[in-house]
Formats: C-alpha cells, structure tokens, sequence
C-alpha cells in the first residue's frame, strides 16, 4: 500500500545503491514478517495443545522472547527508507526548499550518531554472550529451555548497521538537495500530501487489478 513518503529513483550512483540497499532491507524485513508469522503458529500450538493434549508448547515465552529482536529491529531500515518512522510532519510539512533539506539532514545526522553508540553497544552485548568453545557457541541461555541467547543479540548490530548504511544514503541524498537546491531529491522520502496518498494507492489498486 502506498505510504505517506515517496521516494523518488533515476540512474543517478546515488539511486542505483539506494536500490541495491533496498533489496537487503526487503529480505531483513521479509525475516521480520517470518517471524511475526511462526510466532502465531507457536502460540495457536501452546494453546491447543494445553486445551486438547493438556501439553503446552514448552518453553512458549523463552520462544518469543528469542523472537522479539526479528520482529521489532529487522524492518527498521526499511521502514527509514520508506518515511515510515514517527516523525514531525506537521511541521517538517510547513518548511520548503533548503530549509526543508537542512532539517531533514540534520534529523537524520543526528540518528545516524545514535545508531552508531546502538551499534558498538549491541555488539558489545552479543560479544559477551557468543563463545566458540563452549555448548551451542553461547556463554548465556534462556531460563525455562535454555536457548542460546547469541543469536537474537546479533540481529540487534546487524539490523542496526543496515539501519546506518540507509541513513549515510540519506544524508548524501539530503546534502546534495541542500547544495544543488533540487526540488525533487532522489533516494530520499518525500511527504506526500492527502491527495498524493489517495491517486498513489488508487494507482496501487489499479495495478494489481
């Protein structure tokens, strides 16, 4: 469904690894939507089979705390490249031109350092819990069926790295709107207005009829 950004392509180097990048986003994203879908399965398997077999799935929050990282991280370069984050369009909106391009650089410099302090953090976090000489590669485990926790803690530097790589894009899309005074910037998410949204998902609708 069209969203309330647009992000615009031409041949430009800047457009064609805004779209390279893309791709991994989709695939991090897809991972995301996986999970979200097997965590329902688990839970309609614990609940059926504490109601008819009286032999829930064991270790049911272990598994959705294992979970948790897929859903919640892995699309978040996606959803930075599509506009999609919470962010102030009302008055973002009211601005035009380079003033327009310097705040939405600066908004995303500004992210783009704290992604980098979440990074060496996560990393941080993950290092502690991999280890290549002991069960399982892992140093801690979940309470109930004891699940390696290493895994869940890598997606955290990994999504977060993409998550860097699409904010560099951005700040090279945004810096050059602001130096060269385009219009219409490639690589980046444009606000659309009510009635952009509306002929984009009507063309949407079109399209897959």
């Amino acid at each position: 469904m069209a969203g309330s950004s647009a992000v615009l392509t031409d041949d430009s180097l800047l457009s064609r690894l805004d779209r390279v990048l893309l791709r991994l986003e989709t695939f991090f994203a897809m991972i995301s939507g996986i999970a979200v879908f097997l965590l329902m399965v688990l839970a309609v398997w614990s609940v059926g089979g504490r109601k008819f077999f009286s032999s829930p799935l064991a270790g049911y929050v272990d598994w959705i705390e294992a979970a948790m990282p897929f859903i919640a991280i892995m699309g978040i370069a996606y959803t930075q490249r599509q506009g999609g984050h919470v962010r102030m369009d009302i008055l973002i909106g009211q601005l035009r031109g380079r003033a327009l391009w310097a705040a939405e650089l600066l908004s995303v410099v500004l992210i783009l350092a704290l992604m980098l302090a979440l990074i060496w953090g996560s990393w941080a976090h993950f290092d502690r819990s991999f280890d290549f000489s002991v069960p399982m590669w892992s140093r801690d485990s979940s309470i109930d069926i004891g699940l390696p926790i290493w895994p869940s803690k890598l997606v955290v530097p990994l999504a977060f790295s993409v998550m860097a790589l699409r904010l560099l894009l951005q700040i090279w899309g945004y810096g050059r709107a602001l130096v060269l005074g385009l219009e219409h910037p490639v690589a980046v998410p444009l606000v659309q207005s009510a009635a952009q949204q509306a002929m984009a998902e009507a063309e949407h609708l079109e399209g897959r009829e």
